[in-house]
């Protein structure tokens, strides 16, 4: 019997042996990649004249990284342009799109930066010519030509090559007249400054690239008024910040909806709330109360029984982050706009938290995290942010702080949302004056975009019952931000803290 039990044991530990071994081989096999990915960006963009001895590309953690929405008539999220720069920039020749070529293939990964969307990337002349852009796999990317690369024919050849292998282009600096006119049998879509332009001119952008097989992109569309200009012009495609910005308003009565959703984040955030008063409050609310069960039954696919009622949901997870889930699915549930207004606030909240956190807040960042899911509260509620804020039971730091007046969470938020527009100067700026280094930003920045596609799955299991959990196959499942391509397997149901 001893000796049939050791024989056992043996064989237990040699099968783990063998398979901790065959884990790190494939851990080794995938750095060797990266090296050998990161070695063929650098060989392919650095010129020999002038970078030698320069350092690599950067990792991560020392990058500005940042994804400006592109959006369609519906204000769906048709695509991102991801916007890169160094952290402490080196004196080296290597330019901002091989950064962020380096971070969309190695360093981040491009489904985690656009959670399966379009990822429009702009790239330099010599990331073109010499075929570094090639790294990416076609499916997915959209190469964007910026006019002031010079358009000549060595350009256009290697946007013809492109071409044929799959990729899809788009030209930047768009105008009729401008160099890039010559790209225009080449991409499938442009890009033209909604603000350099006048009504008329827009519109006989739009109607000549649309007359070729082309799709126009207004960018630069950071009010409401140049969006409802380009959308007239012919445009439907848009570029920019306008959805999170309030409309004028009229002295009005806000529809009830919103208000019963706000009233609900006011009641959750309560101080001193107890269990008790959240259970009831979740009872009330049939739809949050069925989200909160499926996601805890997700998080907890490991046990032995599923979760049956509120009050053993509240047991797992815990009161914090129950409020937690409980105030962002509210808010969504009071959004009339865009649906990538509340993926912007779930971004902003879970990065003002991580860098409350990093203040060594007594609360662990909990306040800035109210701070950031209600900074577009005007806007999603459709009222001046007086009014969206006047019943909440905010601290009066954070109201200040919402109201626009000077202080630490104010300048917090001002940090992150500085950092979403790729204002990095601006960003860093903010972040100095609460005592932040540089380097927390990008990495809040990441953590949080990591943290919101997670609650992004999470949100879309808790909108299918039972099987329908497991998307096999090509297709999409709704989700905070409107839907998620699935190209493959099953979608991630994690519930995260």
């Amino acid at each position: 019997m001893a000796h049939a039990m050791s024989k056992c044991m043996l064989q237990f530990n040699i099968s783990a042996a063998f398979d901790a071994a065959i884990r790190l081989l494939g851990q080794v096999c995938q750095q060797f990649r990266r090296g050998s990915d990161r070695f063929k960006i650098w060989s392919a963009i650095a010129d020999p004249q002038h970078d030698v001895g320069t350092p690599p590309l950067s990792s991560s953690e020392q990058l500005f990284l940042a994804r400006q929405p592109i959006l369609d008539d519906r204000q769906q999220v048709f695509a991102y342009e991801l916007l890169c720069r160094e952290l402490r920039p080196a004196a080296t020749t290597v330019d901002e799109s091989a950064r962020t070529l380096d971070a969309a293939v190695l360093s981040i990964g491009l489904d985690e930066l656009t959670a399966g969307r379009l990822a429009f990337l702009k790239v330099s002349r010599r990331v073109l010519l010499r075929d570094a852009a090639t790294l990416l796999p076609p499916e997915g990317v959209v190469l964007e030509i910026p006019a002031s690369i010079g358009v000549d024919d060595e350009v256009l050849t290697a946007c013809k090559s492109m071409r044929t292998r799959g990729y899809t282009l788009a030209a930047g600096e768009f105008t009729l007249e401008g160099p890039a006119a010559a790209l225009l049998p080449l991409v499938e879509f442009v890009k033209v400054r909604a603000t350099d332009a006048t009504p008329e001119q827009l519109a006989a952008v739009a109607s000549h690239v649309r007359s070729q097989g082309t799709r126009p992109i207004a960018e630069g569309v950071e009010i409401l008024d140049a969006y409802e200009r380009a959308r007239a012009s012919g445009f439907l495609l848009f570029q920019g910040y306008f959805f999170c910005r309030p409309r004028t308003f009229a002295v009005r009565t806000i529809s009830t909806r919103p208000l019963a959703q706000v009233a609900l984040v006011a009641a959750l955030n309560k101080p001193n709330v107890t269990l008790g008063a959240v259970e009831e409050l979740l009872k009330r609310d049939p739809n949050l109360s069925l989200r909160v069960l499926r996601s805890v039954n997700s998080a907890g696919a490991g046990l032995r029984r599923e979760v049956h009622s509120i009050r053993e949901a509240l047991l797992l997870l815990g009161l914090h982050q129950v409020r937690k889930w409980a105030s962002v699915w509210a808010l969504a549930g009071a959004n009339g706009g865009s649906p990538e207004l509340v993926s912007t606030t779930v971004l902003r909240a879970r990065c003002c938290e991580l860098l409350g956190a990093q203040l060594n807040m007594p609360d662990g960042g909990a306040e800035y995290f109210l701070l950031g899911l209600c900074s577009l509260l005007d806007v999603v509620v459709g009222c001046t942010m007086e009014q969206a804020v006047k019943e909440l039971p905010l601290t009066p730091t954070t109201r200040e702080a919402l109201l626009g007046c000077e202080n630490a969470a104010r300048y917090v938020l001002d940090a992150v949302t500085l950092h979403e527009q790729g204002d990095w100067d601006g960003a860093t700026e903010a972040a100095a004056r609460v005592g932040l280094e540089p380097s927390a930003l990008p990495q809040a920045y990441r953590q949080a975009l990591a943290w919101a596609r997670q609650v992004t799955a999470a949100a879309a299991a808790c909108a299918r019952p039972g099987k329908e959990r497991e998307a096999a196959g090509k297709g999409t499942v709704p989700c905070l931000a409107g839907t998620v391509p699935i190209s493959r397997g099953t979608v991630p149901v994690t519930f995260p803290r």
